[in-house]
């Protein structure tokens, strides 16, 4: 992300330039112990105007192996979705070559320059969020959100890990709910979905 963005009102976040790259959803992904999971709320917003309150931002992708999870554009994210499943049929078991390869045309591309989402992509292995100025990050701790409740769930799911017995499944859940509880832009139509970590 820039660091001349800044937050509008409505909690997205917008670069030197005007352009939105961060909207209001919130997802979060927690490797922990044997499992990891990644879950998100269903609200899509339009300004200040709820449009729905139960889309499915995960997705799986090669048969559930890997899962993705988005926030942004839809029809963005959409575009994106179908570009990385290409990129990890090109590249099958590698997930880390796939997203490189994605982050890469996203940065340098013309028309998906213009994309605007943010991607939290997994498997049994890595977690890597991938964004349009061509990041690909992998957290230390296996703990990372995005959308305008990412902060507030991450920090929900740190405390969770430290001092809880809860797997990880259960910490996304229970911190997509405090996020909800603070963020108006997010609500609690949560869907976790979890994978065996290797």
């Amino acid at each position: 992300m820039s660091r001349s963005s800044h937050l509008d009102g409505a909690g997205r976040r917008f670069g030197s330039g005007g352009r939105v790259t961060t909207h209001s959803t919130t997802i979060l992904a927690v490797r922990h112990g044997d499992t990891v999971a990644i879950g998100g709320d269903g609200q899509v917003t339009y300004g200040d105007t709820i449009l729905k309150a139960d889309t499915r931002k995960i997705r799986q992708m090669l048969d559930g192996q890997v899962l993705v999870g988005f926030a942004g554009s839809t029809a963005d994210a959409f575009a994106l979705l179908e570009r990385f499943e290409s990129k990890l049929k090109d590249y099958p078991g590698n997930i880390m070559r796939g997203a490189t390869e994605l982050a890469r045309d996203w940065r340098t591309d013309r028309m998906l320059r213009r994309l605007e989402a943010l991607m939290i992509v997994l498997d049994s292995s890595v977690t890597l969020l991938l964004t349009g100025q061509g990041d690909v990050v992998q957290p230390t701790d296996g703990i990372i959100g995005i959308g305008s409740g990412g902060q507030y769930a991450m920090a929900a799911a740190r405390a969770l890990v430290k001092h809880s017995p809860l797997k990880s499944k259960e910490i996304v859940t229970e911190s997509l709910k405090i996020a909800s509880s603070i963020d108006v832009y997010t609500n609690e139509s949560i869907m976790v979905e979890e994978l065996p970590c290797k």
